[in-house]
């Protein structure tokens, strides 16, 4: 079995659930496994890395190959651990099966085809007697799916001070050596490069209130009333949005309500629904704004009912079309150097290239796959786009 075949159905026989605001309640959950193979990967290839706890149980893993000339660029190669859940899976999700040239199993289009890309790169770098012309540090966060605080824990590597950090992330921030020249994402982009995208926000909202027997409804007051209010509050927003910017390269801004929780028994009058929202900015609007647009009109259309907006648990500014255009042309070369004809284009979801732009990092986000078979009940990549994407990666760096 080739490298990358080998690695990519390695990390995928490995869980690595992101919960997503659920229980944590299974042996499947959490990145743990994945973050112990990649640490056992890197010290058996001398590789030197660090582990950077970014919650219980979640621990980004950075590791550094240097570049063998003088004075060198630094570039982030990052891809997430974590995966969505299985739930409904037509396949074994956690057993990879090679088939007519794909692997099939959760995670292998988003994003451990795109991490396999990066790890058989390095492997094939440091095997290689080419010149380096790049230093690169892999870094593999965690939680990406729901939250970003992986590439957020990173990021704070660079922008804070040592007086506030911890003996790991002091270790994790001398391996990464400052901040990095530019970084590159994996995502399942079909080898093509993107260069903008949107951003999110995401909310929980609680509408109070009061239980009561459901023989006297009229005693209480229904949470599920003022809950209907405001979801028609929503939508009617939903609506505007979408021709807001119809022509924004990224689409139009978006909003959604994802989750719904309310009532404890038919014969109880409910005190209490909780909403989850998701708004998409697209990028340099502020989400802070948009969220605050949506509280308004909701409050505007429920007088008198106890509305409260929890912060929010995601919140990202999207990936803006600025300062990266370096970065994507050298990608764009290395690529056509291996024959492959790749285009710089915008997306409509978010990565964790939004927060390392944010944090001063010009990024892309590149990787193989498509995005219409992530999250999928027969999720799959094509393997010869795995090695693609670590060939057009090898050759950014000789470059």
């Amino acid at each position: 079995m080739t490298d990358h075949v080998a690695t990519l159905a390695d990390l995928v026989r490995r869980p690595s659930v992101n919960p997503m605001g659920r229980e944590v309640a299974g042996p499947e959950y959490l990145e743990g496994r994945v973050t112990d193979h990649l640490v056992q990967r890197f010290a058996a290839a001398g590789l030197p890395w660090a582990r950077q706890p970014v919650s219980p149980g979640r621990d980004n893993v950075i590791a550094r190959l240097e570049a063998t000339l003088p004075d060198a660029p630094v570039i982030l190669w990052d891809a997430h651990q974590d995966t969505v859940p299985a739930d409904g899976m037509t396949i074994e999700p956690f057993a990879p099966l090679v088939r007519d040239g794909r692997l099939y199993g959760r995670g292998a289009c988003d994003v451990k085809g795109g991490m396999a890309a990066m790890l058989a790169a390095l492997t094939r770098l440091q095997a290689s007697n080419a010149p380096r012309r790049a230093t690169v540090v892999f870094s593999a966060t965690v939680n990406e799916e729901f939250g970003f605080s992986g590439a957020k824990a990173l990021a704070r590597l660079w922008t804070a001070s040592d007086g506030d950090a911890s003996p790991a992330d002091v270790a994790a921030r001398t391996l990464l050596g400052g901040r990095p020249n530019s970084a590159i994402v994996a995502e399942p982009t079909t080898l093509d490069i993107v260069t903008q995208h949107k951003g999110a926000v995401r909310w929980r909202i609680r509408v109070h209130g009061r239980a009561c027997h459901s023989a006297f409804p009229e005693q209480g007051d229904n949470a599920i009333y003022h809950s209907g209010r405001a979801i028609l509050a929503i939508e009617e927003i939903a609506r505007e949005l979408l021709r807001r910017r119809p022509d924004h390269p990224c689409g139009p801004p978006t909003l959604s309500l994802g989750t719904i929780r309310g009532g404890a028994g038919v014969n109880l009058v409910p005190d209490l629904v909780v909403l989850e929202i998701d708004r998409r900015v697209v990028p340099w609007e502020s989400p802070r704004e948009a969220r605050d647009e949506v509280i308004r009109r909701i409050a505007a259309a429920t007088p008198g009912a106890r509305i409260e907006h929890d912060e929010p648990f995601v919140e990202s500014a999207g990936l803006p079309d600025a300062e990266a255009a370096g970065c994507a042309a050298a990608l764009e070369a290395a690529a056509a150097a291996c024959g492959i004809e790749t285009r710089c284009t915008a997306a409509r979801y978010g990565t964790n290239a939004s927060i390392f732009a944010a944090a001063g990092v010009p990024s892309v986000v590149f990787g193989p796959g498509s995005i219409a078979q992530a999250h999928t009940a027969d999720e799959w990549i094509d393997l010869d786009e795995v090695d693609d994407a670590a060939r057009i990666l090898c050759g950014l760096v000789a470059r």
